[in-house]
């Protein structure tokens, strides 16, 4: 039998479910950096030991610049110590996988773009800018996406991409996809907080101080 036969003469066109953004690639410019490299960090035990034995209240203030939602917060605050980094992001995990769209939505509410350097170049903010707009117009909240293991000279492709990919979504396709890459999120800003938790702030030297050490060398 032939393929048309086995499949017939007339097929169904496809389903279009959304708006789509015309395609677009952005020229390379070099030294032109569009959105942060977002790296997983591993801390040292005395960090972990730190965030296990802090005050509850500053582990989920802490936890909230992670993750938007208290729930979240407090659920991770309150099930250490955690034995290793692992033990914590699995956590982080599962927490998250257990928001509602309640929690979901005011997770989302407190996260904002992330915006292009003053000295990025038009295109990038314009088409950004449209992307964005379309985006939100379609699905009501601010658009998120996790960048972990991209360049920063490939981050706004990726973005106009993944935008012009999840306008396509219906609303439900895209709660899914939009709290898997919150998750995502989380899990790289919670490895980047313990990595420093409990470190002493950096001292930065007086401007005189400065100057005097550049005048006659270290």
């Amino acid at each position: 039998m032939t393929s048309e036969g086995r499949h017939g003469t007339h097929p169904s066109p496809p389903h279009r479910r959304g708006p789509t953004l015309p395609a677009h690639r952005l020229p390379r410019l070099p030294g032109q950096v569009a959105l942060p490299e977002q790296k997983s960090a591993r801390p040292s035990p005395a960090r972990l030991q730190h965030f296990n034995g802090a005050p509850a209240d500053d582990v989920e203030r802490a936890l909230l610049t992670c993750c938007r939602n208290p729930r979240w917060a407090r659920r991770l605050a309150a099930h250490r110590p955690y034995p290793d980094l692992e033990a914590l992001l699995a956590a982080a995990d599962e927490a998250a996988y257990d928001l509602t769209p309640g929690d979901l939505a005011e997770a989302l509410a407190g996260e904002s773009l992330t915006p292009l350097p003053d000295g990025g170049y038009l295109a990038a903010h314009t088409a950004l800018s449209a992307a964005y707009a379309a985006y939100e117009s379609r699905f009501g909240h601010v658009f998120v996406i996790c960048l972990d293991g991209i360049a920063p000279d490939e981050a706004v492709d990726q973005v106009l991409g993944a935008i012009r990919s999840r306008l396509t979504n219906d609303r439900e396709e895209e709660r899914v996809t939009t709290a898997d890459e919150l998750r995502r999120l989380a899990r790289g800003r919670l490895a980047r907080l313990v990595q420093h938790f409990g470190a002493p702030p950096v001292r930065e030297r007086p401007l005189q101080e400065r100057h005097a050490q550049s005048r006659h060398g270290p």
